[in-house]
Parts: C-alpha cells; structure tokens; sequence
C-alpha cells in the first residue's frame, strides 16, 4: 500500500500549480492533505476512483484536512471529539479492516510563542486520541505536526532553538507521543540522514539553498514498523511551502 501526505498550503492555491499532476504522478492509494484552506462548496475536485473525506475549520481560509482514498474505509470520523479542539478542522480518521489512518494538522505555536498554551494542551489531547485507537488496531498518523524533533531535522538548529517548531516543550511532546509506541518511519530507516526536509520558508531563497525543517511525518505503530517498505520526501515536488512525503507499507 502506497500513502501519500503534503500540506498544500491552500489547495485552491495549489491546483493551479499543478495539484493534480502531482496527485495522479504518485499514484498513491490513499493521498492526504493538509492546510487546504478551504470551507465546503468552496472547491470540488475530480478524483475518479478515490473516496473524500473533508474535515473544515470554522474559520474561513484557515486549516484543515482532508483525504482521498481508493480503498474504501469501515467508517470515517473528524476532529478530536473535544469542543475546544474541534474548531479547525485539523483531524480525519479512517478506520479500516487492519489500522486507522490519522491525518492530522498539528496547531502552530506562532510568533512569540503566543499559542504554545494551547499547543501544548493539544498535543496531551491528540496523543490521548491516537492512544485509545491503538488500544484497538495499529494506527498510520501521517501531515504536518509542525515540530522538528532532532537537530538533525532542520538545518539551523543552533539559531532557531525556543522559535516555534522547536521548542524544547513541542520536541518533548513529540518525544511523548513516539513513546506511546510509535516510529517515525523516515527516521527509521535513515537514522543519520541530513539534509531531509520537508518545509521551507519562503524568504531568503530557503528551498534553493535547501535551508529547511523536517515537520512531515508518517507514524507507524511500532507493531507494524517491520512492514515498512519504503519511507520518502519527495523535496523536487513544489506547488507548496512544503513537499509531499510518502510511505509504502506491506499492510
């Protein structure tokens, strides 16, 4: 099974860069999406053979997630089943046969830090949430968690630690959540690897010089992590902020 993540950064914006030759070059068997910036009706896409499940924020041209799959899901759900948590749109979960799929867009910490408050209190609520479904099958996380948890995961580390992403509160938090029994599959395969983001600002030519973050991510329940075949950052891919990453696995 090939799955495909990529945080769009508004995928109105996005498909007139190319969308959708991306979405069918990769061929993936679920493809999802982060940041769409959109609300419903706003945008239909024509994805013949794949099944969509949107998730909105309340707030228009902010957030949300969606995914697009050619297996079909048991069911679908969206959000955390949290009120204050539910407003933005930054969750879908598919439930199939062997494992949950989560896509999730993880809540910026901002300029100044003035949302690391409630960063922090989502990041206890989403690994409650990601516990309690693997008490019941493994589970697929995979978007944008706007965190880059090593120095190894963004090119400057010296100078941006305490800025949002990388923090020494989000760092642990992610360190929280893998050790509820998760694998970062890239990490997993490529330990060492420098030089493999998947982010990068769009001032001071950033992607040229390849001066970028690692904050895309594909988790795996540690259970299924000797099913992983291949884990990938598609950097040549543009059309956003950020590239897509990818995952296949023997599942």
């Amino acid at each position: 099974m090939r799955l495909i993540s990529w945080n769009v950064n508004g995928i109105r914006a996005c498909v007139k860069k190319g969308f959708l030759d991306v979405f069918y070059c990769l061929d993936a068997d679920i493809f999802c999406v982060q940041e769409t910036k959109v609300q419903a009706g706003q945008i239909e896409l024509d994805l013949p053979g794949y099944d969509q499940y949107w998730s909105y924020a309340e707030k228009k041209g902010y957030s949300g997630t969606a995914i697009f799959t050619r297996i079909p899901p048991l069911a679908a759900s969206f959000n955390l089943g949290i009120p204050e948590h539910d407003t933005e749109g930054r969750v879908v979960t598919l439930e199939f046969e062997d494992f949950y799929l989560v896509c999730v867009y993880t809540p910026n910490a901002q300029d100044g830090l003035r949302r690391l408050d409630y960063r922090m209190s989502w990041d206890d609520a989403f690994r409650e949430y990601v516990s309690r479904l693997d008490s019941k099958k493994p589970v697929i996380i995979c978007g944008d968690l706007n965190v880059a948890h090593k120095e190894i995961d963004l090119k400057n580390p010296n100078s941006n630690k305490g800025n949002a992403g990388f923090t020494d509160e989000e760092r642990a938090k992610f360190t929280q959540l893998l050790e509820i029994g998760l694998t970062d599959t890239f990490r997993y395969l490529y330990p060492d690897l420098e030089g493999a983001y998947t982010w990068w600002s769009y001032r001071c030519n950033a992607r040229a010089n390849n001066t970028g973050w690692r904050i895309d991510y594909f988790l795996v329940s540690d259970r299924l992590r000797d099913m992983i075949d291949k884990a990938f950052i598609c950097q040549e891919i543009t059309g956003s902020d950020h590239c897509p990453v990818g995952l296949n696995i023997a599942i």
